[in-house]
């Protein structure tokens, strides 16, 4: 319970446990005073009571007066002190007194397929130059229209301005009444008819009143340099649009991939799976697909690599990387001992921290191009024990699917303990197993023969009446010490016979 600043009083003395003289009967006896090290002090910026660990008083106890602050606080620390205990240590605590929680992980590529990652501090700058065509694709379509219209602009005033020169040189607008005179380019009585020319020239709509004559070589000269500069920024303008335009960029906005990879039994073995589909009816023609695992390491030489990127096999070996993406596929990566999850189990799961970087290649079948999509998982997006729901029916005369179920899975029963373990308890088990049944007929024989020799000795010391009775048996016990995920094993064989 927080106090108030104005229920303490301006004296120290209140706010401590003064001692009386000897001879005064105690008003209130602080028994816990010289037994508890607890010395209370008052934060005013906190606006609540926090005791402070002393050494106990090596005095005997003595009488106090104490005042109501002092004694409220103590009935305060009395009864958070059973609370003190179970709460949260200052350092595990957020802002507010709120526990904190496991910071999330940076991504590197995000689930739209974005890389996360910024360049910065670039000095040789003048490489986006040298390769200009592609700078202006890569720009974005503000800049790009930007671009296109100030390279247009540009060359019209550049030339326009050229031809009002040449006809401010030449006299031609001190000539304007003069019929006599042959200007070089007829009608052209000020910089905005000469504007107007250049863009008649450049994008060739000759509307017929103004003309170049044949009395300017200059002009002639200056005709056939616009034609061609004009030809070649229409060229590479135009050029640059359109890549822009057919970029299939826009193609993996419909290759879409699963919320979340799930890691379940697949033909008893691990495996770790995710979803992808195509929402065109239009195909991904050689569609291929490549997964990587994102996860900081450090070698045995100390050195410490950030974001290492490790190959996560998809089926290259088999082919089974290179999909007929018709309909949704479950992509299944089999966690065996080349895998970097053949360790992981459940618990280390939710301990780690990585990245799943999964990659789609294929050529769009409308436009010959090709496309990229991508998408990531992180840890906590890998759910243990799942599989993905199924999402094909047979209607009459075509299959239907149904991606209302695209991200849907469900629980299965599967181990909590590693891909390693499992095997080492698979391996295990069938040892313990041939081994026993390799012992069980090896003393077959032996109880045979055993057997043999036994009813013969009975026989001859019994031929005028009822020998005695003799029981052959053997027990064989083998067992194993059991590992995880492995059942205890034992055979026992146990044989009895009497003869008379």
């Amino acid at each position: 319970m927080a106090l108030e600043n104005s229920a303490f009083t301006s004296q120290t003395e209140s706010l401590s446990l003064p001692a009386t003289e000897k001879g005064e009967e105690p008003v209130d006896e602080a028994k816990e005073v010289t037994t508890a090290t607890g010395v209370f002090n008052v934060s005013e910026e906190l606006g609540h009571v926090v005791t402070t660990e002393t050494a106990p008083p090596s005095e005997p106890p003595v009488k106090v007066n104490r005042s109501f602050q002092s004694k409220l606080a103590e009935r305060e620390a009395t009864a958070n002190q059973h609370t003190a205990k179970t709460q949260v240590p200052e350092k595990e605590r957020g802002r507010f007194g709120w526990g904190r929680s496991r910071r999330k992980r940076q991504r590197y590529v995000e689930k739209n397929g974005r890389c996360n990652v910024q360049h910065g501090n670039m000095r040789e700058t003048y490489r986006y130059l040298t390769d200009i065509f592609t700078t202006l694709v890569d720009l974005n379509w503000r800049c790009s229209l930007f671009v296109f219209v100030m390279a247009y602009a540009t060359t019209w005033l550049f030339f326009g301005a050229i031809w009002y020169l040449i006809a401010y040189v030449r006299g031609d607008l001190e000539h304007l009444e003069d019929e006599t005179w042959t200007p070089c380019v007829n009608n052209v009585n000020g910089f905005i008819s000469a504007f107007l020319f250049s863009i008649e020239t450049e994008t060739t709509i000759g509307y017929g009143h103004r003309v170049i004559t044949d009395q300017c070589p200059v002009g002639t000269m200056l005709l056939l340099l616009q034609a061609i500069l004009g030809s070649m920024v229409n060229a590479f303008m135009v050029g640059c649009m359109f890549v822009k335009i057919s970029q299939p960029n826009k193609r993996a906005e419909t290759l879409v991939f699963s919320k979340h990879a799930v890691i379940s039994l697949r033909d008893d073995r691990m495996c770790l799976m995710f979803r992808v589909g195509d929402l065109r009816s239009s195909h991904i023609v050689g569609a291929n697909m490549r997964a990587k695992l994102i996860k900081s390491k450090q070698t045995q030489e100390g050195e410490f690599i950030p974001l290492d990127q490790t190959d996560i096999s998809v089926g290259f070996e088999t082919g089974d990387d290179r999909l007929f993406l018709v309909s949704p596929l479950v992509i299944s990566h089999e966690i065996d001992v080349h895998s970097p999850f053949w360790d992981m189990s459940q618990g280390q799961l939710q301990k780690d921290d990585f990245e799943i970087v999964v990659i789609l290649e294929g050529m769009v079948e409308a436009t010959g191009m090709t496309c990229q999509a991508r998408s990531s998982y992180l840890a906590d997006e890998v759910q243990w024990g799942h599989r993905f729901s199924p999402m094909m029916s047979l209607a009459e005369g075509f299959f239907d699917i149904d991606y209302g179920a695209f991200h849907h899975t469900f629980e299965v029963a599967t181990p909590t303990c590693s891909a390693h373990e499992l095997s080492l308890a698979a391996a295990r088990l069938e040892a313990h197993l041939y081994w026993s049944i390799s012992s069980r007929l090896d003393e077959e024989p032996a109880l045979t023969s055993q057997s043999g020799k036994q009813l013969d000795s009975g026989s001859a010391n019994g031929k005028g009446g009822v020998g005695p009775t003799f029981i052959v048996g053997e027990i064989t016990g083998i067992e194993e010490q059991s590992g995880p995920g492995e059942l205890n094993g034992c055979v026992t064989t146990d044989q009895s016979e009497s003869v008379a």
